[in-house]
């Protein structure tokens, strides 16, 4: 029987796989409690705390404008809209343009636009209307886009609720079909902030058209269609000429000249 090196050399299978492990965690930042980050994460996690750090500061210097509950609620709204939308456009980055990493990016954005659609009606709901739960319940059934914006926030509530990978393995199959409702939480959300403005709707309905495109993305059709246009296009390996690729041809071409002689 034939023995490969590796099996002549345990020692060096064992330095194979500890290469192969430091190159997938090459890009990993280790932080406390056992927390591991990639860079991109890390950005990620940053960026999504700054509007709320920003928005802390500005409050604490009376630098809000003139109307500061106002300026409060609005703010937290727009973040979570956008949040939630970079949250949708991460399978959409994956299928069509192959970064992988979005995926990873799914849960943490979910949940950011989530906390900030929170801090959106706690803002709405005490600073504003202080607590009155006749006058919220009556502003809720009388206007539209609180309607609208409530009835998105309970869609994104179970969803939250259910992240975890623990709530993923209890409700099995079931997971996916509740995760689903995003695809309808996103665009109330639309709505919402296209009733709020009334007057110059354009920067709503603009969220509005990126929100469209990404839930076509998710078309199976169109999700196989660039998939393949991006494996055609996708640069094609040539060969390798040295090393092990090289020894087939060598052997062949010993071969031959034996069989010639």
């Amino acid at each position: 029987m034939r023995t490969t090196e590796l099996e002549k050399h345990p020692d060096q299978k064992s330095n194979t796989r500890g290469q192969r492990s430091g190159r997938a965690r090459a890009g990993v930042l280790r932080l406390p409690f056992g927390i591991e980050l990639t860079w991109l994460q890390l950005v990620v996690h940053i960026c999504c705390w700054l509007p709320l750090i920003v928005l802390v500061w500005e409050a604490s210097h009376d630098l809000l404008s003139v109307n500061p509950i106002q300026d409060i609620t609005f703010r937290t709204g727009r973040t979570a809209l956008v949040i939630l939308v970079l949250s949708l456009a991460c399978t959409p980055a994956n299928n069509v343009l192959g970064f992988k990493q979005a995926l990873k990016l799914r849960r943490p954005l979910g949940l950011y636009g989530f906390m900030y659609a929170g801090l959106h009606f706690l803002i709405f709901s005490v600073l504003d209307y202080q607590l009155d739960w006749e006058l919220i319940q009556q502003t809720i059934v009388e206007k539209r886009y609180v309607l609208v914006g409530f009835a998105a926030l309970l869609l994104l509530l179970p969803l939250a609720i259910t992240s975890s990978k623990g709530w993923m393995k209890r409700l099995g199959k079931n997971w996916r079909r509740l995760h689903a409702l995003v695809y309808l939480a996103v665009p109330l959300a639309v709505i919402h902030f296209v009733w709020l403005v009334k007057a110059d709707i354009r920067v709503p309905l603009q969220y509005g058209a990126v929100v469209a495109l990404l839930l076509v993305l998710r078309i199976p059709r169109v999700r196989q269609f660039f998939s393949q246009l991006r494996f055609r296009l996708m640069p094609r390996r040539k060969p390798a000429t040295t090393g092990r690729g090289a020894a087939p041809a060598v052997i062949a071409q010993g071969e031959s000249t034996s069989r010639s002689g």
